[in-house]
């Protein structure tokens, strides 16, 4: 399977919070619902919340740690869903983008967990290649 193939849109954009119910507050303001929320640790030991929020087909990930910068510009990532996380992580290494030297990653998010690893757009945004479980 092509990467282009694989890939079948836009899972979540991921926005740091300073203040995580207040971001919740704002984005249920304008008709979102949360979907989805859950402590974790990440692999730095960065302990955090998440939320997930969904409006129509647009869901973000609202989350907080000690280390969210709350400026402008501040979404941290864009995620992109797949169908299959080992073969988009072979895909994407086969053509040299793995310019992060990530690995595939899992979390305990929704009912079966997710698998992802991210790699750099040439502006320095993060692209997350994530799979559902």
């Amino acid at each position: 399977m092509e990467l282009k193939d694989n890939i079948t849109g836009l899972q979540h954009l991921g926005i740091p919070c300073r203040d995580l119910n207040a971001a919740c507050s704002f984005y249920q303001q304008l008709g979102f619902n949360e979907i989805f929320r859950k402590d974790f640790v990440d692999e730095a030991c960065m302990a955090g919340e998440a939320r997930f929020m969904q409006l129509g087909t647009l869901t973000l990930e609202l989350y907080a740690t000690d280390m969210t910068v709350g400026q402008s510009g501040a979404i941290d990532h864009v995620a992109l869903n797949v169908q299959d996380i080992d073969a988009a992580f072979a895909a994407v290494n086969a053509i040299g983008l793995n310019n992060t030297g990530d690995c595939i990653h899992q979390l305990p998010f929704f009912a079966h967990g997710v698998k992802f690893f991210t790699i750099s757009g040439p502006n320095g945004e993060k692209i997350e290649f994530n799979q559902y479980l």
